[in-house]
């Protein structure tokens, strides 16, 4: 799924918003998350984003425009719509980026800030990761209808079909709607198709896909792909991509290093209510 964190993040500028899912670690590396501090918040560290209070599912890092993934489903719509509605009001000419996956599109929640932006002409994205599969519910079982673009009529915005696993593709689309936003136009959907090639967690047995659905999407891997393209436009060699590959699991190393050398937080009941919003 690495193609929609990646295209999407890279049609934004550094002063945009994102809101992510429970699996947001892509979207936070893709915006400009640093892994050190991402790994230690992992770890529970001292040293993490969110000074170890987060974990995985929480990481955020506002001054990067990252505010926050989320372990609710659909959780982050109403953050991001609240965020457009800022830079609405501020002029700023800022857009936010709302991932959330399949099994939150029929999320109350959506439609109703979907309709205020439509409304208020808000600079937001709802860019929904169609995988396929909520946990282990197929869309078709959860949703009516067969084109989840069709929705979007409802609302008044443009509903866009992407392929997911696509990076430029993403890209193209993403960049559309945020310009569409940033000159004052509202909301768009964004729909794409991708995939996840392992389970929901750990103790997933995946009897509801076979192995030959895998392997049919594994051959569409967005990296392979998108290396070919940079081989075929001859911006890369295979010796560019080798290397490049090397210098990120080199980073990988450094940050996990990072993160298990860092101090556990404190156990001090006087900061029990620091980083609390009351």
């Amino acid at each position: 799924m690495e193609a929609c964190a990646v295209g999407a993040c890279s049609a934004l500028r550094p002063d945009d918003y994102i809101t992510a899912t429970h699996r947001g670690h892509g979207h936070c590396i893709a915006k400009g998350g640093r892994l050190a501090l991402m790994m230690s918040e992992l770890l529970g560290k001292a040293t993490g984003y969110c000074k170890g209070k987060g974990r995985s599912m929480q990481i955020a890092d506002v001054d990067a425009g990252i505010l926050g993934a989320n372990g609710i489903v659909g959780g982050g719509i109403g953050i991001a719509t609240g965020a457009a509605l800022s830079a609405r009001l501020r002029g700023a000419g800022q857009v936010c980026v709302c991932f959330f996956g399949d099994g939150g599109f029929n999320q109350g929640a959506l439609y109703e800030c979907a309709n205020l932006a439509a409304i208020w002409k808000l600079p937001v994205i709802y860019l929904c990761e169609n995988n396929k599969y909520a946990m282990s519910t197929p869309v078709a079982s959860a949703t009516a209808v067969a084109d989840l673009t069709a929705r979007a009529a409802a609302f008044g915005m443009p509903g866009i079909n992407v392929d997911g696993m696509d990076a430029i593709a993403m890209r193209e689309a993403v960049f559309e709607a945020a310009e569409r936003g940033r000159r004052g136009f509202g909301p768009s959907l964004v729909v794409a198709d991708t995939y996840r090639y392992e389970g929901h967690n750990v103790g997933d047995g995946q009897r509801y896909r076979s192995r030959d659905e895998v392997d049919q999407w594994r051959a569409s891997d967005p990296i392979g792909r998108f290396a070919e393209a940079c081989h075929r436009a001859g911006l890369v060699t295979e010796d560019d991509t080798n290397r490049i590959g090397a210098e990120v699991v080199t980073e990988l190393h450094a940050a996990v290093e990072f993160a298990h050398a860092s101090p556990e937080p404190t156990a001090d009941l006087a900061t029990l209510e620091d980083d609390l919003f009351a």
